[in-house]
């Protein structure tokens, strides 16, 4: 419906066409779950959260409406969206009534609109703790007594269908913040755990973005500058909840999780543990006219030079101690670099090293350059400032400069660069124990087959590794040695005939097609030998089916390539069973005789070829059969 006045048009707000989903209203919803719906809202406008940290991509204000038997509304919202999150809470209501408001954080900007809420509401019951009840007395003027439900640790709330189960989160970030968990539906409305700075931008839902990328460094930037000095708690949050089945987080900043929860926990785990995220180094400096900043490039360069490629550095004073901060808890190594000022630490960098004290950053290696013309004191001023932090290494090997970078100050930043790498970088491998025992590899099962294939000539090899790798259509993979002339006539044919032999084949096969190369002789010369349908030749007798192929791919490996064919042609030749690598060397394949005593070698323990010499070299290949040193044993 619309009305027209004076040349205006009026919208009737919450007019209803035929059908709901036609309703012309103000409101942005997003379900979470079908009973779950999203009321929050974002601001782009707010440039300092708590006026202290800038947020350039604004910040979102979650809420949520649970739709039961009895309605659940989980936190409020900040008042500079207090009309849209009204607009959209009763549209969700659907002229429901608001039963409950579970209160986890009482922080104004999750809060500041409850008084409004009870004044819209007045039949809700405010659901919150014996910490959050005297803060509400404290922030508003409502009558709270009558209308509060004070929760414990472990109490129960059954709204219907939903079960919540209250759980006590002190000091994550103010003292009476509690979680909820929804029994029910494995949901945990977790408070400001696990939020992020950052407006939504659509998508209600991490998955729907790129968030290592596009939101994790607001993620970190918000954990550590919020709850960051408070990693304990955090940490006993986190034991409570890995006693329960979480498959969606709800907080109060941020998207909500429902893919990849354990990812963003074990994020969670790291900062609150103190420990860093990446092996990386943070160069932070303080510069008044760009010497101690040319130090820092000077050492920057130097560790990109012997391998470290994950370097940030921050000038602090264009940096905002937050960012700091953050890097700070992200990586393992940190450089703070700054000139004497007013015989003390440069303002900027006494500041950014006063947060990284307050936040209780621990288990960092630390390295200084310090900078004065006639007084250089800084280097000793910020040691004492980090020695507060437990467990961090303060290097010895302190760079100071007096005005310039010289000779040896050059000198002290290639020293300083080279620990710093030595630390940062994984020490070089130890020679693995082998594990690999040759002998264990012949116990594997495979069949032997003659491989034959054509490119002017024909040639073929014995080979003991085909696999079929589909049904339909038939396709197989086949498996040869580089150093075989049939390999290169199938790399460039790409056809090949494999003809699978059978246990009554005699040895003068293998030793005929296995033992000599074609590089050397024809092993087809006045052979009469039936051909497929390709051209391609096979063996018909002392074996048992032919399959003929035609290359797909192939894969290249060390030693081998494996070739990826389909089936062209196959037939049956006999009923006599195939020969199997097993049954080739228990009754097929001569024993090696034994040498004279006097004779010195060495023999293939698979072919039985001697090679005559005293020392074998570590990369012999068996003429014969292609096997390498391994497989050789001493002849006495």
């Amino acid at each position: 419906m619309f009305l027209f006045r004076a040349g205006r048009v009026y919208f009737i707000h919450k007019y209803d066409f035929t059908r709901r989903e036609e309703r012309l209203t103000l409101y942005c919803v997003k379900n979470v779950k079908e009973d779950l719906i999203w009321v929050g809202g974002s601001d782009r406008r707010l440039a300092l959260f708590e006026n202290v940290f800038p947020i350039p991509r604004g910040v979102s204000y979650n809420a949520y409406l649970v739709q039961d038997e009895q309605t659940v509304l989980m936190d409020t919202v900040d008042s500079s969206i207090g009309s849209l999150f009204f607009e959209n809470l009763e549209h969700a209501l659907n002229g429901k009534m608001l039963n409950y408001v579970v209160v986890n954080h009482m922080e104004p900007d999750h809060a500041a609109t409850l008084s409004e809420l009870v004044l819209r509401h007045p039949e809700v019951t405010v659901v919150c703790n014996a910490k959050t009840i005297v803060m509400i007395r404290q922030f508003f003027n409502f009558e709270i007594d009558s209308r509060a439900l004070i929760v414990k640790e472990g109490d129960t709330l059954c709204t219907g269908r939903h079960t919540f189960t209250f759980v006590m989160a002190p000091m994550v970030h103010w003292p009476e913040a509690m979680v909820t968990y929804d029994v029910t539906d494995k949901v945990l409305f977790s408070a400001d755990a696990f939020g992020t700075f950052g407006a939504l931008n659509g998508g209600l839902f991490a998955d729907e973005y790129d968030f290592e990328t596009e939101w994790l460094p607001d993620a970190r930037r918000y954990f550590t500058n919020i709850v960051g000095k408070y990693g304990t708690q955090v940490q006993a949050l986190l034991k409570k909840a890995a006693g329960i089945e979480i498959e969606t987080i709800c907080p109060l900043h941020g998207p909500v999780w429902r893919k990849n929860i354990s990812w963003f926990i074990d994020k969670y785990q790291k900062w609150s543990t103190y420990t860093p995220e990446d092996k990386a180094v943070m160069i932070a400096y303080a510069s008044v006219y760009g010497n101690t900043q040319n130090a820092a490039e000077i050492l920057a360069a130097r560790l990109s030079d012997k391998g470290v490629r994950n370097i940030a550095m921050y000038d602090v004073s264009v940096t905002h101690p937050s960012v700091i901060v953050s890097e700070a808890f992200r990586c393992s190594h940190l450089v703070f670099a700054s000139t004497t000022y007013n015989a003390g630490i440069f303002v900027n960098m006494e500041t950014a090293l006063h947060d990284i004290v307050a936040h209780n950053l621990q288990n960092r290696t630390v390295a200084l350059i310090e900078n004065g013309t006639w007084a250089p004191t800084s280097g000793n001023l910020m040691c004492d400032l980090l020695s507060k932090c437990k467990n961090m290494t303060i290097l010895e090997d302190k760079v100071t400069l007096r005005s310039s970078v010289k000779g040896e100050q050059l000198e002290g930043l290639i020293r300083l660069a080279d620990e710093i790498a030595a630390s940062v970088l994984p020490a070089p491998a130890a020679a693995p124990e082998k594990k690999v025992d040759q002998n264990a590899m012949f116990k594997l099962s495979y069949g032997l087959f003659l491989l034959t294939a054509k490119d002017q000539k024909d040639n073929g090899c014995i080979i003991n590794t085909v696999t079929q790798i589909t049904d339909t259509p038939k396709r197989i993979s086949i498996a040869v040695n580089k150093l075989n002339l049939t390999h290169d006539m199938i790399a460039r044919t790409g056809k090949f005939n494999l003809t699978v032999l059978s246990q009554d084949a005699p040895f003068k096969i293998f030793e005929h097609y296995g033992f000599h190369s074609g590089r050397d002789v024809n092993k087809f010369e006045d052979h009469d030998l039936p051909r497929t349908e390709n051209g391609l030749i096979y063996l018909p007798g002392s074996s048992c089916a032919v399959l003929s192929a035609t290359v797909t791919g192939k894969q290249e490996y060390e030693t081998h390539t494996v070739f990826f064919a389909e089936v062209t042609e196959a037939k049956v030749l006999s009923d006599v069973p195939p020969m199997t690598y097993d049954y080739y060397f228990a009754h097929v394949k001569p024993q090696p005789q034994p040498a004279a005593e006097q004779q010195k070698g060495w023999v293939c323990k698979v072919c039985g070829y001697i090679y005559p010499e005293e020392v074998l070299p570590p990369d012999f290949i068996c003429p014969l059969c292609k096997h390498g040193a391994e497989d050789f044993e001493p002849l006495n």
